[in-house]
């Protein structure tokens, strides 16, 4: 018989066998005993508190009781059998049923003996009972992981159940588990680490996440296991930016000449904020240095992004290079473009636009023009990665909305030069600190946090069905100013599932309330052509609708100064984000802009909470935060792709500091040592080397 280590595959694992590891693989994806044994609870259940059988409940969700069998029997025929026994202690009498195993119990259960019991208790024909009830002898053996005084709940399937792998099941694994190889554990964080924060070991704390003897213990081995998960995020993120900036050179754009003081002297059409000047100025210090930038910018919904992304294109056009920019949708891209384009009017640089509906002509023409070097910036979506797109000589990338692309995607963008360019990320989706700290935390970050001047908050309202005549006079009070009209709706179709007011209702609604030729509706959902967008699109540009009834492909990249109006419909079933998404689509103009949220009258506590947050509040980073309680952070920004966010037990929304502690610490370590070669640090080498498939890194010479 071999000797069984934490890498041993978890089938060897006794009462495990070949079937059941199959499912802990496609389950749970446990595949060793490691695996097994970094599977934690999700919660605890007190059994430090025992009932009388006079105190119970059934609203109690579970509860443990001492007392003695008094008898047993099984009664019944056939396939309706079932096994009663009654449990006294001093202040009364319960029942315990069995309708499965029935010979098991019987043989296992003794009559006179005291037992400790533990379930739901139910009424049933005015006297309490248990179903199958977990049984465990009085006192408890005392063994390493005894005397429970928290249990430990695990999440479990349909199909685990199925083979008794509950989370009753899973405890026996992991008791089993950490009496024969929790010596086996090894320490995974620097001894100085752990002194510093005053850390219990990895094996403490193992044993005391799955078995802890008390809250104490408990608390200790979550701070000490989030930390660890964080900690070692930040590794990853910070040493990959620290090698980076080792490894790869940059363009130094080492001179502001004409092309950005003309635009900013002399075309320009407004005032900066402080804060568009001041991310400027973290970009052109960056991009002096010859170092390759990665830098996020993040900023509300109108703060004036696309001016400081053009700033920086045409920074890098008087250095000599060419830019461009990369957005997830054409209808994005486009709107990009044309603001680009009217900006830079006077022919200051040429700008041009690729993307997949461009022609085969245009391609050519472009594809000549851009390895010429006679194109200067060129916006597009991802059909910039193609091949056939070469570029005489690019410095800057600006990527908007980059959880829209995968990494491969942006990769491409950057093999277009033999020395990297820099590299500038746009996110109008604003990002709670702690998030951006962990999903972009090897980038710098820059905030833009200050509206341009002129604009007034947009009035968010929230009204009910019931208010919906009061809802069609304000829209037409609007349109008769002269203004137009967003509706959003979450669904194109009636849904069986969902008792929604869909988009195809919606219109016929619309129609009996503003009869033609009186108001013009547009159109726009996700599934109409690409063409058909674009012209109903067009269409209320120009002015030509009064009303555009859409789903949300209205999130991002369509700017109508003079619509004034978004009504949200069914607004509770959209996410925090979601909807200030959709607010920022008004707002752009002098006008006083509205948002309408339309609910049902029923509202969870959730949807509540959402639109009130709506209603307070225009900042995007406050909403950001509540977001992330509500939500958690798989959900914001579609950060689940990203695969970095994938946490046992640290929470972003509530470990802030913990995050923090770890962040500064892994700072501190590669300030010191930046190629932990010093003794103290070879665990976090070790990782680090098998993070890369065993490659370890080597110094930069």
């Amino acid at each position: 018989m071999f000797a069984a280590t934490l890498d041993t595959t978890i089938e060897f694992l006794k009462g495990v066998g070949p079937k059941r590891a199959e499912l802990f693989q496609k389950e749970l994806g446990i595949f060793t005993y490691d695996h097994l044994l970094n599977y934690y609870p999700f919660r605890y259940i007190d059994r430090t508190r025992f009932y009388k059988i006079n105190e119970l409940d059934p609203d109690l969700p579970y509860v443990q009781i001492l007392g003695r069998i008094t008898s047993k029997e099984i009664i019944g025929e056939k396939h309706k059998k079932r096994l009663v026994a009654r449990l006294t202690d001093e202040t009364g009498t319960i029942e315990l049923v069995w309708f499965q195993s029935l010979k098991w119990v019987d043989e296992n259960l003794s009559k006179g003996k005291v037992y400790i019991v533990f379930g739901k208790p139910v009424v049933f024909n005015g006297s309490f009972s248990i179903s199958h009830p977990e049984l465990e002898n009085y006192p408890r053996p005392a063994t390493i992981t005894g005397n429970l005084r928290l249990q430990p709940v695990y999440h479990s399937t349909e199909k685990l159940k199925k083979f008794f792998l509950d989370s009753k099941g899973i405890q026996k694994l992991q008791t089993q588990l950490i009496e024969q190889h929790i010596k086996e554990v090894r320490e995974s964080l620097p001894l100085h680490v752990l002194e510093k924060y005053h850390m219990i070991s990895k094996k403490e704390a193992l044993l005391n996440i799955h078995f802890p003897k008390d809250v104490k213990a408990l608390k200790s081995a979550e701070r000490r296991l989030k930390f660890e998960e964080l900690f070692f995020i930040q590794l990853q993120l910070l040493h990959t930016k620290q090698q980076r900036e080792l490894r790869f050179k940059g363009h130094a754009f080492g001179a502001v000449g004409d092309k950005v003081n003309t635009f900013y002297k002399e075309i320009l059409p407004f005032e900066l904020t402080n804060a568009q000047k001041r991310v400027i100025k973290e970009i052109r210090l960056d991009t002096q240095r010859g170092i390759q930038m990665n830098r996020l910018v993040q900023g509300d919904v109108g703060s004036g992004k696309t001016v400081v992304a053009l700033m920086s294109m045409l920074l890098a056009n008087d250095n000599g290079f060419q830019a461009c920019m990369m957005a997830p949708t054409e209808i994005l891209a486009r709107q990009h473009y044309e603001s680009i384009a009217s900006l830079v009017k006077d022919g200051l640089v040429s700008v041009a636009i690729l993307t997949g509906s461009s022609t085969k002509k245009q391609r050519t023409q472009l594809h000549k023009e851009l390895e010429a070097g006679e194109i200067d910036i060129l916006v597009g979506t991802h059909a910039l990665i193609e091949d056939k797109v070469v570029f005489k000589n690019l410095g800057l990338v600006v990527i908007d909305e980059q959880h829209r692309f995968g990494v491969e995607q942006r990769a491409k963008l950057w093999r277009k030069n033999v020395i990297p360019p820099h590299i500038l990320v746009m996110t109008a989706t604003p990002i709670p600190r702690t998030l951006a700290m962990t999903l972009y935390g090897d980038l710098d970050v820059s905030i833009i946090d200050e509206l341009p001047a002129g604009r007034k908050p947009i009035d968010t309202r929230h009204l009910y069905e019931g208010q919906r005549l009061r809802m069609f006079g304000f829209m037409k009070q609007e349109i008769a100013k002269g203004r137009q009209i967003y509706i959003v709706y979450p669904l194109i179709k009636e849904s069986e599932k969902l008792d929604l007011l869909h988009l195809e209702a919606g219109i016929e609604q619309m129609r009996y309330q503003f009869p033609l030729p009186d108001y013009q509706i547009s159109i726009v959902h996700g599934k109409m052509p690409n063409a058909d967008k674009q012209y109903e699109m067009q269409r209320f540009i120009e002015g030509k609708n009064q009303i555009m009834v859409a789903t949300t492909v209205i999130e991002v990249g369509v700017n109508v100064p003079n619509a004034s109006v978004m009504i949200i419909e069914n607004a509770e079933r959209f996410g925090l984000s979601q909807l200030h998404q959709l607010r920022g689509r008004v707002g752009r103009g002098a006008e006083q802009s509205f948002c309408i949220l339309m609910s049902g009258n029923k509202l969870s506590k959730e949807g509540k909470l959402r639109l009130e947050t709506m209603v307070k509040t225009n900042n995007g980073f406050e909403i950001s935060e509540i977001d992330l309680q509500l939500r958690g952070p798989g959900d914001i920004s579609g950060t689940q792709q990203s695969g970095v966010l994938d946490l046992k037990l640290a929470d972003l929304a509530t470990d802030q500091l913990i995050l923090q502690e770890a962040r500064s610490t892994v700072m501190e370590i590669l300030k010191a040592d930046p190629m932990l070669e010093e003794p103290n640090n070879s665990l976090l080498r070790t990782y680090l080397a098998k993070r890369s498939r065993g490659i370890a890194f080597d110094k930069i010479s």
